[in-house]
C-alpha cells in the first residue's frame, strides 16, 4: 500500500495541534473568556438598582477582576512550559465554568467579586498557554490572532449581555449559563487535540513570580508598554463607566446602549488588525497613537457638548487606534520570542495591559463619586491616554532594533 509522505515545509507543531482547527479553537477560548469577563458590564446597571452601590464599587467589582489576573499571570503564565498546554486550558475552562454558576446565584457585591476573582485566576493561568500554543501552531497567524482575539472577545461579550440583559428572561442568569454551554464545547475539543507544549521540570520555580523577559527584548517592551496600557485603560473605561456614560448622553436606560460603547470599541480594534495585517509595526505603532490621541480628544469634546453620536464618533476612532496600537505591539515584542520564552513573555505583556484595564477604571470610579461625576472623569481619562500615547512616541523614536529570536544575552 502507498502511504503519503506530509510535505517537508509542514513544521511538525502543526500537524501535532491540528493545524488551523487547533489555532480556531485556542483563539476561540480567548475570545470566549474575554467575553465573558465583559458579559457583566450590562448588567450592573440592574445589580447596582438591586444592591444600591455607587461606581466606585461598580469600578473595584471591575479592577478585582484584573488585579486577580495579573496575579495569576504572574504565578501561572509559566506553568504550561511545564505541564503541558492541555492540562492547564482544562482547568482553567472548568474555573470559567464555576465562576459563571457563582454570578448566576449572585445574591449580592461579595458574590460578583468572588465571581470575578475566580475569573481571573482561570484567564491569567489560560492567556499565556493560549498565545504560546498559538504560536506553536504558527507564528504568523498566533500573533495576529493573539492582537485579534481579546478585543473580539469583550466586545462581543458586552453587545450579548446587553442584548440578553434587554429582551430576554432571566438577565443575571441566561447569559452566565450560555457561556457554561460554550465552556463545555471548548474543554471536549481541547481534550480531543494533541498538546502543543511538551513537559518539562522545574514546575515549583515556574511558580514564583517572575516577569521572564529575555535582556534583549526589555527595550521593545518598555517602548511599546504605554500605548499596551493605553489602548487596554479605554477598555476599562468602556467596560466599567462608559455604560452609564452612553446612558446618560442618549437619555435612554437601554442595557444595549449600555453595552455598545465597548462593542464598537473593541470589535472595531479587532477589524483594524485583520485589515492592517502587512503593515509594518512600526507604522501601527505611529498611526496607534495619532488615532488614540483624536479619539480621545474626540470623545471628551462629545461628552462637553452632550453630544450622544459624537461619543461614538469619538469611540469609533479610538477603536481604531487600539486596534493599530495594540497589534503594532505585539508584533514589535512577540515575532521576536523563541519557543521557549513564549509563555512568560506573553505573560508579561498581558501583565502591561492588565494594569491598564484594572487601575485606571478604579480611579475613575473614584473620580466619578469624589471630583464631579462622569464627564469630569471622562476628561481626566481622555488626557491621561493622551499623555500615555505621547510617551509611547518618545520612546519610539528611540528605539533601537532587537536582536532576533534565539540570540543569547549576554551575561551580567
Amino acid at each position: 500500500m502507498k502511504t503519503t509522505t506530509p510535505p517537508s515545509d509542514v513544521p511538525p507543531t502543526v500537524r501535532r495541534a491540528g493545524g488551523p482547527a487547533g489555532l480556531a479553537l485556542f483563539a476561540s477560548i480567548i475570545v470566549s473568556f474575554l467575553a465573558a469577563s465583559s458579559a457583566p458590564t450590562p448588567v450592573y446597571a440592574l445589580y447596582a438598582a438591586r444592591w444600591h452601590f455607587s461606581p466606585i464599587t461598580t469600578t473595584v467589582v471591575f479592577g478585582v477582576y484584573a488585579v486577580v489576573v495579573l496575579a495569576a499571570l504572574l504565578v501561572l503564565g509559566r506553568a504550561s512550559g511545564h505541564l503541558g498546554r492541555r492540562p492547564v486550558l482544562l482547568a482553567a475552562l472548568a474555573l470559567q465554568a464555576i465562576a459563571m454558576v457563582v454570578f448566576s446565584e449572585a445574591g449580592g457585591v461579595g458574590a460578583l467579586i468572588a465571581g470575578r476573582v475566580l475569573q481571573g485566576i482561570a484567564t491569567g493561568g489560560a492567556l499565556g498557554a493560549l498565545g504560546a500554543a498559538m504560536l506553536d501552531i504558527d507564528r504568523e497567524r498566533g500573533t495576529r490572532a493573539n492582537a485579534v482575539a481579546p478585543g473580539l472577545g469583550s466586545g462581543v461579550g458586552a453587545l450579548l449581555s446587553g442584548l440578553v440583559v434587554q429582551y430576554l428572561p432571566a438577565p443575571t442568569h441566561l447569559v452566565y449559563l450560555v457561556f457554561i454551554g460554550v465552556f463545555a464545547l471548548q474543554a471536549a475539543g481541547v481534550a480531543v487535540l494533541p498538546d502543543t507544549g511538551g513537559r518539562a521540570p522545574g514546575l515549583r520555580f515556574s511558580l514564583v513570580p517572575e516577569l521572564a523577559v529575555p535582556r534583549r527584548l526589555r527595550g521593545p517592551l518598555l517602548a511599546v508598554a504605554p500605548v499596551l496600557f493605553a489602548v487596554w485603560s479605554l477598555g476599562g473605561f468602556y467596560g466599567s463607566l462608559a455604560p452609564a456614560l452612553a446612558r446618560e448622553l442618549s437619555g435612554s436606560d437601554s442595557a444595549v446602549i449600555g453595552g455598545l460603547g465597548l462593542f464598537v470599541l473593541t470589535v472595531v480594534s479587532s477589524a483594524t488588525v485583520v485589515s492592517l495585517g502587512r503593515t509594518p509595526p512600526r507604522t501601527l505603532m505611529f498611526l496607534g497613537i495619532t488615532l488614540l490621541v483624536l479619539g480621545s480628544l474626540g470623545t471628551l469634546t462629545a461628552v462637553q457638548l452632550s453630544s450622544f453620536g459624537g461619543f461614538f464618533a469619538g469611540t469609533l476612532v479610538s477603536g481604531v487606534g487600539f486596534g493599530a496600537g495594540f497589534q503594532g505591539g505585539m508584533r514589535t515584542v512577540v515575532p521576536l520570542v523563541a519557543e521557549h520564552e513564549r509563555a512568560g513573555v506573553l505573560s508579561a505583556v498581558y501583565v502591561v495591559c492588565y494594569l491598564g484595564m484594572g487601575l485606571p477604571a478604579v480611579i475613575a470610579g473614584v473620580l466619578v463619586v469624589h471630583g464631579g461625576g462622569l464627564a469630569a472623569a471622562t476628561r481626566d481619562y481622555a488626557w491621561f491616554v493622551v499623555a500615555l500615547a505621547a510617551m509611547t512616541l518618545i520612546a519610539l523614536l528611540r528605539l533601537k532594533a532587537p536582536a532576533p529570536a534565539g540570540c543569547r544575552d549576554t551575561p551580567g
